[in-house]
């Protein structure tokens, strides 16, 4: 039935019906509070009600209370956007005709832009295609920290530091939830590699936890008001994360508040007692593998089914308990399928393209453009500057929506790398390159050698005869590439990338390497490429807002969200043994402690290949120097820092100016700095802007585990003011006196 038809028929019934004694019930009146609704529904259910809204009733939809005309729930696969029907029962493909969306770039790109109004630009166009498309619980944004560059799922989070990952998913979390569809924030937590992601056991320090792996998950739930939250699959200290203690009861909705609903992975629920007394409320996709097989049990046989009303009867569970769930559950359909005042949407529209493509420029890095000696910079290609300018590279035609597990994507409109470029410069030649094989989730599609060797051939051919050379290569979203389910296996260029390059680079000096991917990659013949630009899964809008970068119609100004290392062992969490990384398939340990990322390189001295908060321009930049408006902080105080930044270059461009903070004499280990603020400004040619940051004690402080709490020693502090972690154009001191 209809969601507001079985919600108006419900208010007739108890407002005309024959049985009727009082007005509308609270629980469907809008205009009363919320808590007062969920009390009342909760009054009028029985305890067989109040389970069944904790399970699934589909693959991706869970049931309200028919019986009250409380509707059911329907959820989305897609950070990036509104996955293609799935259907009823199996995860195979409903073949609708009407399900296809705007693809935004992959959740690593809107990092990349370290731009808030982008992010709340983003979650809005994707909140409106989720309502439009009937949805009310979008899966999404993922929020784990980048820990190794071989995780599979890298590109659908936001980098490798806390405080980025948690001041760009506030926006979109709060856009999005404006639309009346929730977010669903995951994977709660520790969800760092895909490899034995069902049972790994993560094993870390409270620091560690508390600094690194959970900042950006609290700022979605007390900043960004997330209605839910999703628990991941891999075990936490010997639990389940999905109904994990510590997780769910004592800090997300102790310490946090949170009011929401936990939601399971698909299948990530593992035990009747756990998930009910240890915080999981909404039970989804129980005896599957989480994407592809099924199972012969029914829903009732969930573990939140029919042994949970048992155990219910026989007095295991409190009433307290049961009600607290059904209360979370109520809490979302009420602000989600059952509110009236929600907007109707829209998709695939002008601003939703447009949100996709600004997304997609600022978040491209341009990552080497010349050494500034012998070799010269080939970027912007200008219209007309080469008479024949070679594409190479199987990901210039390849649609990236496709593959990548749950993240998969039918898109209405596509402009491939290819189909870009052409428009830009005119007719461009094209070799293929390399064979990457299908989009396969789960398996490889092995490539014969034969044509391996026959595309080289063809590619190098082509390329003694060409100006340009413009690579486009990376990863893509097949199995043991940035795809869920299965981490990548070496940090190199897959499918002879490397050797490749290096044959057309014997032939032809001018070459442009493009890389998509969600991930770092090994870079063997860096020294050698004139110009290198990192970008990811643009979706969409890929190929315009490419050539576009490409060209100069566009100045590139996104900054990496994670370091590149030069080597896979330079990585931290690569640096101790397998048990670091990736475990001995029971447990991990996480070694590097709250030393991840660019937090190890400058701890340890140890050089990347590229910086975290990295990126070139087709422009400069300079810095003044860094002025406080006091040398002296107390703890009920706060200073201004205040620094100008000036476009000394001759095109318009944006900047991300970077403070990180450091502590110079601590009782504990502490980074060399660590980010605490940052903006993003645009300049014209010879403008010059102050960028003013307030400090305050907050940023100061780590985290006791001995005392539990957030705490800052007196001391000096010094202040960095940088382009990026790596480049530090200012310095200053003050003393922190609590």
């Amino acid at each position: 039935m209809n969601r507001i038809l079985l919600v108006c028929c419900a208010a007739a019934f108890f407002m005309k019906g024959a049985h009727a004694q009082e007005e509308t019930p609270a629980y469907l009146d809008e205009s009363r509070p919320l808590e007062v609704r969920i009390a009342d529904a909760l009054s009028r259910m029985t305890v067989e009600e109040k389970v069944r809204l904790s399970y699934a009733q589909g693959k991706f939809s869970s049931p309200g209370c028919p019986r009250l005309g409380i509707p059911e729930l329907w959820y989305s696969d897609g950070p990036h956007g509104v996955r293609a029907e799935i259907n009823w029962n199996d995860w195979g493909y409903a073949g609708w005709t009407s399900d296809s969306c705007t693809a935004f770039p992959a959740l690593t790109c809107l990092a990349a832009t370290w731009n808030t109004e982008l992010s709340a630009r983003y979650g809005k166009a994707l909140g409106e295609e989720a309502v439009y498309r009937g949805k009310d619980v979008q899966l999404g944004p993922g929020v784990n920290i980048y820990r190794t560059p071989l995780n599979g799922r890298n590109f659908e989070y936001m980098g490798e530091d806390p405080y980025l990952a948690g001041e760009m998913c506030v926006p979109y979390i709060q856009e999005l939830q404006k639309n009346g569809v929730a977010a669903c924030v995951k994977h709660y937590a520790l969800n760092n590699q895909e490899l034995w992601r069902g049972h790994i056991d993560v094993e870390l320090s409270d620091r560690a936890l508390y600094e690194i792996y959970l900042p950006a998950f609290k700022a979605a739930v007390e900043r960004g008001g997330a209605w839910s939250v999703m628990g991941a699959y891999n075990k936490v200290r010997g639990t389940h994360a999905a109904h994990n203690k510590l997780l769910n009861n004592e800090i997300l909705k102790g310490e946090w508040g949170f009011d929401g609903c936990v939601v399971t992975d698909w299948g990530a629920a593992h035990d009747t007692y756990e998930a009910a007394m240890y915080g999981l409320d909404l039970e989804m996709g129980s005896y599957t593998n989480g994407l592809t097989s099924e199972s012969e049990f029914g829903y009732d046989d969930y573990y939140l089914g029919k042994a949970y009303l048992k155990m219910i009867k026989d007095g295991k569970i409190p009433m307290e308990v049961v009600d607290d769930k059904a209360a979370r559950v109520l809490r979302l359909i009420f602000r989600t399928s059952m509110n009236r005042s929600k907007p109707f949407g829209s998709l695939c529209t002008e601003a939703h393209y447009q949100a996709a493509y600004d997304v997609a420029v600022e978040g491209t890095v341009l990552l080497k453009n010349g050494n500034g000696k012998k070799q010269k910079g080939l970027l912007p290609v200008r219209p007309g500057a080469y008479r024949r300018i070679l594409v190479v590279g199987d990901n210039a035609t390849r649609n990236l929506m496709l593959g990548g597990g749950s993240s998969e994507l039918k898109v209405k409109d596509f402009i491939s790398p290819l189909e870009g470029l052409r428009k830009e410069f005119g007719e461009v030649e094209y070799a293929q390159g390399y064979a990457a094989g299908r989009p396969m989730y789960g398996q490889v599609d092995v490539v014969p050698q034969e044509l391996t060797d026959s595309l080289r051939l063809d590619a190098v051919e082509k390329a003694a005869d060409a100006d340009l050379v413009i690579y486009i290569g990376g990863l893509n979203k097949n199995h043991l590439q940035d795809c869920e389910a299965g981490d990548r296996i070496s940090y190199n260029l897959p499918f002879g990338q490397d050797e490749l390059i290096r044959s057309l680079l014997e032939v032809n000096k001018n070459m442009v390497v493009v890389l998509l991917s969600g991930n770092a990659v090994a870079m063997p013949w860096l020294d050698d490429v004139p110009s290198v630009v990192q970008t990811w899964y643009l979706g969409t809008i890929t190929g315009k807002a490419l050539a576009d970068v490409l060209s100069g119609d566009a100045n590139p100004s996104g900054k990496l969200p994670f370091t590149y290392p030069v080597k896979l062992e330079d990585c931290p969490a690569h640096h101790f043994d397998a048990l670091c990384y990736p475990g001995d398939s029971i447990r991990e340990v996480y070694k590097e402690d709250i030393l991840v990322g660019y937090r190890w390189y400058d701890t340890k001295g140890v050089k990347p290949l590229f910086p975290f908060g990295y990126g070139l321009s087709y422009t400069s930049f300079e810095y003044g120097k860094a002025r406080l408006s006091s040398d002296k902080m107390s703890a009920s105080g706060r200073i201004e820092l205040s620094c100008t930044v000036k476009n000394t270059g001759s095109a318009a461009g944006k900047e991300t100016v970077q403070l990180y903070v450091g502590d110079e004499k601590c009782s504990v280990l502490r980074p060399v700095k660590e980010l605490k603020a940052f903006r993003k400004i645009r300049l014209e040619p010879g403008e010059e802007k102050t960028v003013t940051f307030a400090v305050t004690p907050d940023m100061l402080k780590f985290f006791d585990d001995k005392k539990h709490e957030w705490s800052a020693e007196p001391g000096k502090f010094k202040l960095y003011v940088g382009a990026s972690s790596a480049d530090i154009r200012s310095e200053a001191e003050f003393v922190y006196r609590p």
